[in-house]
Formats: C-alpha cells, sequence, structure tokens
C-alpha cells in the first residue's frame, strides 16, 4: 500500500473531533522561573533509617541545583483506611501532593520488596479529587537502600505504582547497597560510585521537571478522556432538559 492511499484511509472507530495533532507551542511553553517543587517520601521509621538519610543526601542536591525541597516525615500517619482522610498527617501529605511538581521515593527494600511504611505513603495519595489528580503528569524519581547486595525489587515495584499514578518516572534511578557502609558517622553519604549515581538521578530529576512542568497539562491530555468528558456533557444536558 502506497503512502498517500494510507493517509486517506478512514477509521469508523475514531471520533474525529476529539482527535488532537501535536502542538508544538504546547509542548515548548515559556520556562516557568520558579524553583523546581519536589516532594520526598521514605520509607522507614527506624531511628537509625538509611533510607531517610539517603532522602535528606538528596534533598541537600536537589535544594543545591535550584529546586524547593519538602521532606514528609511518616512518623504518625495511618495505615490506609484505619482513618479518614481528614488525619492531619494524611491532610499534610496529600498538601505536599498536589504543591509538588516532582517527586522522590526512597525506600528500603524488606523481603524483596518495599516497605509498608513506603505504600502506606502511596496508598494515601489518591488518583483523584473531584477533578484534580495530585500525582498525575509530576516527575518522579525512584531510590532504594539495602542492607546487603544490589538489589533492583523496590525501585520495579515504585516503578509500577509511578506508572500507576500517572506519573512521568524518570530513566534513572538509584540503588545503594550495604547501606550501612555507605554514611558516616555524620549521617552524610560517603564518595563513592553509588553517591555519584545518586547526583545523577537528581541532576536528571531537576531536568526532566523544568522540561515537563509547564507542558504538564497537555501531555496528560488523553483522547479516551475527551470521549468520556463529552459523553458526560451530553447526559447531563440531556437530563436537564427533561
Amino acid at each position: 500500500m502506497g503512502r498517500a492511499s494510507a493517509l486517506s484511509e478512514t477509521f469508523p472507530a475514531l471520533k474525529e473531533d476529539y482527535l488532537h495533532q501535536p502542538d508544538l507551542e504546547a509542548l515548548r511553553p515559556a520556562f516557568s522561573t520558579h524553583k523546581p517543587r519536589i516532594l520526598i517520601l521514605y520509607g522507614s521509621l527506624r531511628e537509625v533509617s538509611y533510607s531517610r538519610l539517603l532522602a535528606h543526601e538528596a534533598r541537600r542536591l536537589l535544594e543545591r541545583l535550584g529546586c524547593d525541597v519538602r521532606v514528609f516525615d511518616p512518623k504518625g500517619l495511618p495505615l490506609p483506611d484505619e482513618s479518614a482522610a481528614t488525619h492531619p498527617k494524611v491532610m499534610e501529605l496529600r498538601a505536599l501532593s498536589e504543591w509538588s511538581e516532582g517527586q522522590v521515593w526512597v525506600s528500603p527494600e524488606r523481603h524483596g520488596a518495599m516497605t509498608g511504611v513506603m505504600k502506606s505513603q502511596i496508598d494515601w495519595i489518591p488518583l483523584a479529587v473531584g477533578s484534580v489528580r495530585p500525582t498525575q503528569g509530576r516527575t518522579l524519581a525512584l531510590m532504594q537502600v539495602s542492607g546487603g547486595s544490589q538489589s533492583f525489587n523496590a525501585l520495579g515495584q515504585m516503578r509500577i505504582l509511578g506508572r500507576w499514578m500517572r506519573m512521568i518516572t524518570i530513566p534513572n534511578q538509584s540503588s545503594v547497597a550495604k547501606a550501612y557502609q555507605e554514611f558516616d558517622a555524620d549521617g552524610r553519604m560517603k564518595a563513592s560510585s553509588y553517591y555519584d549515581r545518586v547526583v545523577d538521578v537528581c541532576e536528571e530529576m531537576v531536568k526532566f521537571t523544568i522540561l515537563t512542568r509547564d507542558a504538564s497539562s497537555y501531555l496528560t491530555d488523553r483522547y479516551s478522556e475527551r470521549v468520556e468528558d463529552a459523553a458526560k456533557l451530553e447526559q447531563r444536558v440531556s437530563l436537564k432538559s427533561i
């Protein structure tokens, strides 16, 4: 089949009125000048928590790279469904998620998986609140710490969740093995290839956030949702006319 005939084909199932062509102006808006807003979550309540130490190491790096960074303390956050969404810690977490333009998730790996503390925080952030999607279009960077040899299980699980939350998960990630060896007495990360990788992730996070935050509404605009919204509007108009 030639190119001309292929371009002239019709698509019976396609609702042409709701199909948008690529918009270069929307993809290249003027860059915002405020500092990128980054939220960091970590997945441990231990007094000596290497995921918390790594979270704050990432905070320092991101601040050095010009970001406005908040670190959420999960202590006191109830289990999902244990309390109402009006619980102060839940409200704090959700407000920070809405404030953020990007997030960093840092979890220990326990029994080959992310921790329950990490999962609980993610589960408390809803996919939608009315017409607002608290995570859609935000960038996401992933890091994990392990007590033994290097592993990527927690990273893989968090990457799946990031996709489910409709976040732009950056390609780079960090897995710090034998984390107890990688921090000094002051809680600062020692120079190593692991540290270099953490810097890589933070740099990439900032780049992706700056590139996508102003185009987020365009990047997350979906044909299927436009069709669904139009159908709902038509139904409301029809009901009002009865």
